[in-house]
């Protein structure tokens, strides 16, 4: 018997026909390295064994370790009994991998940020996680829930919601409501501008969202009106034209990617100017 523990964040789904179309939701070609992030008693695991996929099972818990393996003890080579967050994904798939499961909702964040790591591998993400955080992954500019986990996911992955799941779909019931999403990479490789800059200009900024980007950015800038008045410049060395700038007079959750990324170059810019 595994018995969830609140400090992992447990809570197992009962439902197997949710579970299995969880798995139905995940598109990858046979063969295919599959991670499931903590798979507690094996809800998810008992369909995905029935595909044509190579499964890597990563759980922390060993109480459901011990229970997975003596359910299915063809799993032992598959499964590690780590932190995901810690755990060296490269020793567990050389190749590009899928992830799957039902993420702990107190790291569930953390979760996609270690995904936005491994952002050139992973080809894809269906999971099941707090309706709320994924109200903020898939919500486009302009609403409440937009955030950073928005921009930053949505610059290199398709987002969307599938289902709801209740909460008595679930032991212990939690006290909110999950949601079904999944992330597909898209065909962006590398953005157009610095990417370890633009990481850090989005979460700064939405670090202090009620205020305008020109306030909210000081931290990196600490003089905006400071050095030349050089304009920031296209790839192809054409100047970005000064109405575009008008960026700075507005709020965060205003922005989309396209405008993260223009501007992340005109920081940039500054940046170099100062220098």
């Amino acid at each position: 018997m595994v018995r969830p523990k609140k400090h992992l964040g447990q809570h197992f789904l009962t439902d197997r026909s949710i579970a299995r179309r969880i798995v139905q939701a995940l598109d990858h070609s046979p063969g295919a390295c599959v991670i499931e992030i903590g798979p507690g008693k094996g809800i998810l695991t008992e369909p995905l064994i029935e595909k044509d996929v190579r499964l890597v099972l990563i759980e922390l818990d060993p109480e459901s370790v011990h229970y997975l393996l003596r359910k299915w003890p063809q799993l032992i080579e598959g499964l590690i009994e780590k932190d995901f967050l810690k755990v060296n994904l490269d020793e567990l798939c050389s190749e590009p991998f899928h992830i799957i499961g039902n993420f702990p909702y107190n790291i569930s964040s953390q979760i996609f940020f270690r995904i936005l790591e491994q952002r050139h591998r992973v080809l894809s993400v269906v999971c099941m996680l707090q309706k709320e955080v994924a109200d903020r992954i898939t919500s486009p500019p302009g609403s409440r829930e937009y955030g950073i986990l928005s921009v930053l996911l949505g610059a290199y992955f398709d987002t969307e919601q599938l289902f709801t799941v209740k909460p008595g779909s679930f032991f212990p019931p939690p006290k909110v409501t999950s949601s079904v999403i999944r992330l597909t990479r898209n065909q962006v490789r590398t953005l157009p501008c610095d990417e370890s800059l633009f990481f850090r200009t989005v979460k700064t900024v939405f670090n202090q969202r009620r205020k305008m980007i020109r306030n909210s950015i000081k931290s990196i800038l600490l003089n905006l009106n400071g050095g030349s008045n050089h304009l920031s410049k296209r790839p192809d060395g054409t100047e970005v034209p000064e109405e575009e700038f008008a960026l700075l007079r507005r709020r965060p959750e205003e922005l989309g990617v396209t405008e993260f990324i223009e501007l992340t170059r005109w920081v940039k810019s500054k940046l170099s100017d100062s220098m």
